[in-house]
């Protein structure tokens, strides 16, 4: 319960600790972040607080005698019942407020018809509320995805008829474009055309390369610029701060306005400087900043932090939904990788959301194919059971990847955050950057964009198709018909280019990624790992054909592959692959299977998609549990309790608890033999986030458990109330007041404050019991007692750091409480 953020001496001490605190940073996600962040829901200002006092003084004083017991919670105080920054919530008190929220406005429901009318809305809000979070999620997805392929093609060159228009859509209008050369029209000039007035040459071409590095350049520093000056939270992913919002954490001015402004433009730019990175980890982090600045609309979600937490639940699945155009999928992604408490009336609400954005995305049509992904494909031909072999294979590459590039990303990420390196933010995204550009531009697979390059890996060649990849010889003895001319044929001049510079593409694709990920700009991981592994893929899937081709004779091609069959399909294995690495990076299994099918639109192709991603998660888990979400909320240090990770050690609550042998005792309240002046004299003392309240020092039975932040605002509170209310009066939680002396002070009842039902649990109950009923309950503490006397207590930080020790990690690397 230990937190050094809480100052002490009344209720200003919460907000204003001195001129220091200013100054008090925290590494969050690899961003350099000050604690005073007001968005998202600031804490209450001194002056709000000070008029809602002198207005309850000048409504509640007349009659108020030296005999009157004050009651903080009579009228409601701003304040008590919120949390502070960095904090976990009380998840079992929010759920409690809402139940009686909710049975309040039901009892009313039946007095009147304005109240039920008011049942009938609240009701309402929460569909309503999904339908607005699925339209500002879809409509800012489709902007992002036409601005960055805008931008992405204007590292090349610039469309005549309109600056606005990318090289797609400048050319669809040409009627002199072709197919051998369906990309070429005059409509489109490259730099070396518009500067030197040539496309051909090593001028154009060294000018070509040049003007391709500049603009990389400029949209990576302008990203990391606008990143660092006004939403160091937009950074990185979001995945891993989402998972540990949605756990319960607090961490203000994450999802908050400025984040969603800045994250939005600066994905844009980060995705066109061509840095190895995707946008559908951060549309995640987009979605639910959406989510919870329309929260604000609604007192239900706007003042209970779990059922906004059911919010963004869904509006991580509308994320998913707008990056990879599959509603379903999103919604089990949500389930399965970022949702910490997954209701009934969240997975409903969560399909709702993600169809509404599903559609307005599909409404503004960003690829102009009336399709939601960039890369949707159909395959025609059929797998064989034969080809499971090399299916497993992708799986197995797969989780050799994951387990590589998490264990190498996370030595990379912490190097940044120990070395001087993570000093300079913004020269090492523009070398990183520079590097990537001077790499990528020779090799026309690296030099496209990452969806641009899984489209082309994923494409199953047809007749018409000009690229490099459908480089193949055409038998002399093959007739005219069209099915004949898709049959297996073999490699030609163009097709042995290509593969050699995919092999290139891989090195380069695994190599940079991993310096990639996690720098300060907005990052996913998707769209990477994908590559990686569709370029994986498709060699092998060329290397299959090409082996069924000159021996289909063979036993085991022998019966369904014949001369003249189109057997083997390449782009099928490209998409295995790609989900075979996806699943070893990020470990996800069901979600991912549909994703990749709602993305290709080809049902029979589940078992060969289970079977490698299943495949990927037992190599990877091999080499460790953690995915690349969970490896990075360890090394940020949140107080995150792993659902998947076992607790194996036979420890008790008495050997976690505080205190241990040797610390100072306890620091508990009385329930009626403390005076106000003893009670702030004690909350001065420590940084404890709450006190447990007993009978008496003797006895340590146990009464309830009262946090500090409510303790201070009240004490407070009564004394800008009440005159009477001096250091030496009593503090009472007890139901019946104790009789006292006539002309002692007036005494402060605080027992509305208190929590009447703490969680307990005995000394000798095994830790692995305690650690589920944390996890299941979302509890921040839970007391320890003996035959009903106070022992100790527990917190998640003192379970996070106990885990830590079992596995030879350094516990103080649990940074917040």
């Amino acid at each position: 319960m230990e937190n050094p953020g809480y100052g002490s001496g009344g209720y200003d001490g919460l907000h204003h600790q001195g001129d220091d605190d200013d100054d008090e940073m925290v590494d969050i996600a690899g961003a350099t972040l000050d604690f005073s962040s007001t968005d998202d829901v600031p804490p209450l200002s001194s002056e709000e607080y000070d008029e809602h006092s002198s207005s309850s003084r000048a409504a509640g004083m007349n009659g108020i005698g030296h005999t009157k017991l004050v009651d903080p919670l009579e009228d409601p105080l701003p304040g008590v019942g919120t949390y502070e920054d960095f904090n976990t919530i009380d998840w079992v008190r929010e759920k409690s407020k809402d139940r009686d929220r909710h049975r309040e406005i039901t009892n009313k429901s039946r007095e009147s018809t304005v109240a039920l009318l008011h049942s009938v809305s609240d009701a309402f809000s929460g569909w309503l509320l999904m339908l607005l979070v699925g339209l500002m999620a879809g409509a800012l997805a489709g902007g992002i995805d036409i601005a960055a392929h805008w931008m992405t093609d204007l590292k090349e060159g610039v469309c005549l008829n309109g600056f606005w228009f990318n090289h797609e859509h400048c050319c669809w209008t040409s009627n002199e474009t072709t197919f051998k050369e369906r990309d070429r029209c005059p409509q489109w000039k490259s730099w070396a055309e518009l500067i030197a007035g040539t496309s051909e040459g090593p001028f154009a071409y060294i000018l070509n390369y040049l003007m391709y590095i500049i603009w990389a350049l400029l949209f990576s520093f302008l990203a990391v610029t606008l990143v660092r000056a006004f939403a160091p939270y937009a950074c990185g992913s979001g995945i891993p701060e989402i998972k540990t919002i949605l756990s319960g954490f607090i961490i203000r001015g994450y999802l908050g306005k400025w984040t969603l402004i800045i994250k939005t433009i600066t994905l844009v730019l980060a995705v066109s400087s061509g840095l190895s990175l995707g946008k559908e980890g951060p549309l995640v982090h987009v979605a639910c900043c959406c989510a919870n600045i329309l929260c604000h609309l609604f007192t239900k979600y706007r003042k209970n932090e779990a059922k906004r937490r059911e919010v963004l639940s869904a509006a991580a699945a509308v994320g998913v939904s707008v990056a990879f155009g599959a509603p379903i999928g999103g919604v089990l992604f949500s389930l399965e990788e970022v949702s910490y408490y997954f209701p009934l009336k969240t997975l409903w609400r969560s399909f709702f959301a993600a169809l509404v954005a599903a559609f307005t995305l599909r409404s503004i049509n960003p690829f102009g194919n009336s399709r939601l992904v960039l890369f949707y494909v159909e395959f025609h031909a059929p797998w064989h059971l034969v080809e499971l072999a090399p299916f497993i294979l992708l799986g197995i590459f797969g989780g050799l990847w994951g387990a590589l590039f998490i264990k190498a990303n996370i030595a990379w990420c912490r190097l940044r955050k120990t070395t001087r390196l993570g000093h300079y933010p913004v020269i090492e995204v523009l070398v990183v950057t520079a590097a990537t550009a001077l790499m990528a531009f020779p090799n026309s697979y690296t030099r496209m964009s990452g969806a641009e390059l899984i489209s082309e890996l994923f494409n199953d060649c047809s007749l018409l198709d000009s690229s490099q990849l459908c480089g193949y010889k055409q038998p002399a003895n093959t007739s005219d018909t069209g099915l004949d001319s898709l049959a297996d044929r073999p490699a030609g001049e163009g097709l042995y280019t290509a593969l050699w510079q995919l092999a290139l593409a891989l090195i380069f694709k695994i190599l940079i990624t991993v310096i990639t990920f996690g720098m300060k700009v907005p990052s996913g991981l998707f769209i990477p790992s994908m590559a990686v592994g569709a370029i994986a893929g498709r060699l092998l899937g060329v290397g299959m054909e090409q082996l069924a081709y000159y021996n289909h004779d063979w036993l085991i091609f022998r019966g369904w592959c014949s001369p003249g069959a189109d057997c083997i399909t390449p782009g099928l294995y490209a998409m295995v692959g790609a989900a075979a690495c996806l699943g070893g990076v990020t470990r996800m299994t069901v979600s991912l299977v549909v994703i990749m099918f709602e993305l290709t639109g080809g049902l029979e192709y589940i078992v060969p998609l289970m079977a490698a991603t299943m495949t990927s998660k037992w190599v990877a888990d091999a080499f460790g549990r953690e995915g690349i979400y969970e490896a990075h909320i360890r090394l940020n240090g949140y107080p995150f309790l792993e659902a998947k990770e076992e607790f194996q050690h036979s420890s008790l609550a008495v050997d976690v608890m505080r205190p241990r042998r040797g610390d100072p005792a306890l620091a508990v309240l009385t329930q009626d033999g403390m005076t106000v002046g003893e009670v702030e004299t004690l909350v001065e003392s420590t940084h404890f986030s709450g006190f447990p309240v007993v009978v008496s020092p003797e006895s340590q039975r146990l009464v309830g458990f009262v946090l500090r932040r409510d303790l201070l605002i009240s004490i407070d509170n009564a004394r800008k109330r009440q005159d009477g209310i001096v250091s030496a009066s009593k503090v009472v939680f007890t139901e019946h007041t104790p009789a006292q002396p006539p002309e002692a002070p007036p005494q402060l009842r605080l027992r509305n404050i208190m929590d009447l039902s703490p969680f307990t649990v005995t000394d000798h109950t095994p830790m692995d019991i305690t650690v589920d009923i944390f996890r299941k309950l979302g509890l921040r503490q839970c007391l320890v007692t003996h035959n009903g006397r106070l022992l100790g207590i527990i917190t998640k930080k003192d379970i996070l750091k106990h885990m830590a020790q079992i596995a030879n990690r350094d516990p103080d690397s649990i940074l917040f409480n």
